[in-house]
């Protein structure tokens, strides 16, 4: 099922691939994760925070969490003190890669 199946059909969007792909990696600050993960591997959160710049610490939590819930992320918490978490991502949203990489070949060919 590509782009041009759900021309003049009843499909909901929401109950096609690509809206299962947008529930996954949709919204403003998912995919920013995701690519940053990709960039660095593993990343502690305050410097995810750093990073991102303008998340804040609540909405940055809640977003790696509901990536994680979805297997997109995975989770290490190492039992010290002060605590030390770390982030990657698993096999699952490692295969998003290829698509990312094509989102920044698009935007470095149209970027004016």
């Amino acid at each position: 099922m590509g782009i041009s199946d759900l021309n003049g059909g009843d499909t909901n969007i929401a109950d096609t691939p690509f809206g299962y792909t947008m529930s996954l990696i949709g919204g403003k600050w998912k995919m920013i994760i995701l690519y940053l993960l990709a960039e660095k591997q593993t990343v502690r959160f305050n410097e995810m925070k750093r990073q991102l710049g303008g998340i804040t610490f609540k909405t940055l939590s809640s977003q790696l969490k509901e990536l994680e819930a979805d297997g997109m992320v995975q989770r290490k918490e190492y039992p010290q003190v002060p605590p030390k978490v770390e982030y990657s991502l698993t096999d699952k949203a490692k295969t998003l890669l290829p698509v990312l990489e094509q989102l920044c070949d698009w935007g470095v060919k149209n970027r004016s």
